[in-house]
């Protein structure tokens, strides 16, 4: 990330409103995207609410992958996962895009 980031904002006229988090790779990324999830993800409502969402993820959609990344993927969701918050790996694929999304420019 550039040293002066408000600098270049206000060069592009722009204002910087935040940050987004870098999970990063290996045993620090993954507790870095662990804590995302827990952070974001809030128990559904009503009698009978399912397992906790992320409030902004308003759009659900079928993506295609490979077996090997659904492995990858629910071998994460398992190790984010506690007794108190299960984690899907759908939910962690969401994480990863946004942050990936995230950090390419537009």
């Amino acid at each position: 990330m550039a040293k002066n980031i408000n600098k270049i904002a206000e060069a592009l006229g722009a204002t910087v409103v935040g940050e987004v988090p870098d999970t990063g790779g290996g045993a620090f990324g993954m507790s870095r995207l662990a804590a995302i999830l827990r952070t974001r993800l809030e128990p559904g409502q009503g009698r009978r609410p399912g397992r906790p969402s992320d409030p902004l993820w308003v759009i659900q959609r079928k993506v295609p992958m490979s077996q090997v990344t659904l492995e990858r993927l629910t071998q994460l969701a398992e190790s984010i996962s506690t007794a108190e918050r299960k984690v899907s790996p759908m939910q962690v694929a969401a994480q990863l895009l946004e942050d990936s999304l995230n950090r390419v420019s537009s």
